[in-house]
C-alpha cells in the first residue's frame, strides 16, 4: 500500500484537474493487486493499493483528486478517472441497478478533516469510500467505512460496512464530458460528478 499527500506541497504534482462496472474493469483499469497491506486512516491523503504517485498518473484511468472546504474543515476526494473511449457510459459501462464505484482502480474515497453531512448522512472525521447504484432518473449513493481496498467487487462483505445512503437526481451536462471528473461547487456546497452527458451533485455540509 502507498499513500500520497496532496495538501499542500504535492498538490500541483498530484492533480491533473477535473466507474466502472466489474465486467469492463480490464478495459480501463490496472489489474487488481494480489495483496494489499492494511493501515490506519490518514486524512487528506489519497490511498494507493500499490505503486507510486507517478505510476498512478500513468494508469489508463489516472488517479486524480479534488480538494474542497466545508465550513472550517478541508476535504479531499480521490478517484481514478476513466475515459469513455467511444463506449456508452450511462446504462452501459455503468450498469443501471447495480453497485458501481463511480471511478476506477481503488475506491472513490472521501477524506474529511472534520464531521460532515454528506447528502443528509452525518459522518465523523475520517476516510470513506463512496459508490452508487445508478438509474436513469435517480442514483442511490452509499458511504462506506471500508476504503483501503481495491474498488471492486462491491460484494456483500463490502456492503456490510455501509454507514449511510442518500439519493440524487442526474441532470444533463451542457456538453459531452469524455473523462470522468469531479469538481466542487462552493456556491451550492456540493461535489459535482460529470461524465458523458450526466451531472450529479453530492451535497457536502459541516455539522453543527
Amino acid at each position: 500500500m502507498r499513500r500520497f499527500t496532496t495538501f499542500p506541497s504535492l498538490l500541483i504534482g498530484a492533480l491533473l484537474v477535473g466507474a466502472c462496472a466489474g465486467a469492463e474493469d480490464t478495459a480501463m483499469d490496472e489489474a487488481a493487486p494480489s495483496e494489499m497491506d492494511v493501515a490506519s486512516a490518514d486524512p487528506l491523503e489519497c490511498y494507493l493499493a500499490r505503486g507510486t504517485m507517478a505510476e498512478a498518473q500513468e494508469r489508463p484511468s489516472p488517479l486524480q483528486s479534488t480538494e474542497f472546504s466545508y465550513g472550517d474543515h478541508d476535504g479531499l476526494l480521490c478517484y481514478g478517472a476513466p475515459s469513455a473511449r467511444g463506449r456508452e457510459i450511462m446504462g452501459g459501462l455503468l450498469v443501471y441497478g447495480q453497485p458501481e464505484r463511480i471511478g476506477a482502480n481503488e475506491p472513490t474515497t472521501l477524506h474529511l478533516a472534520g464531521p460532515a453531512n454528506i447528502g443528509g448522512v452525518t459522518v465523523e472525521p475520517g476516510s470513506y469510500s463512496i459508490y452508487a447504484i445508478p438509474n436513469a432518473d435517480e442514483w442511490a449513493f452509499f458511504i462506506n467505512s471500508n476504503w483501503e481496498r481495491w474498488g471492486i467487487p462491491i460484494d456483500e462483505s463490502v456492503r456490510a460496512t455501509e454507514v449511510g445512503s442518500f439519493t440524487a437526481q442526474p441532470e444533463a451536462t451542457d456538453e459531452y464530458v469524455e473523462t470522468l471528473q469531479y469538481s466542487f461547487d462552493a456556491g451550492a456546497n456540493a461535489l459535482v460528478l460529470e461524465w458523458e452527458n450526466t451531472r450529479i451533485s453530492i451535497p457536502v455540509a459541516p455539522v453543527g
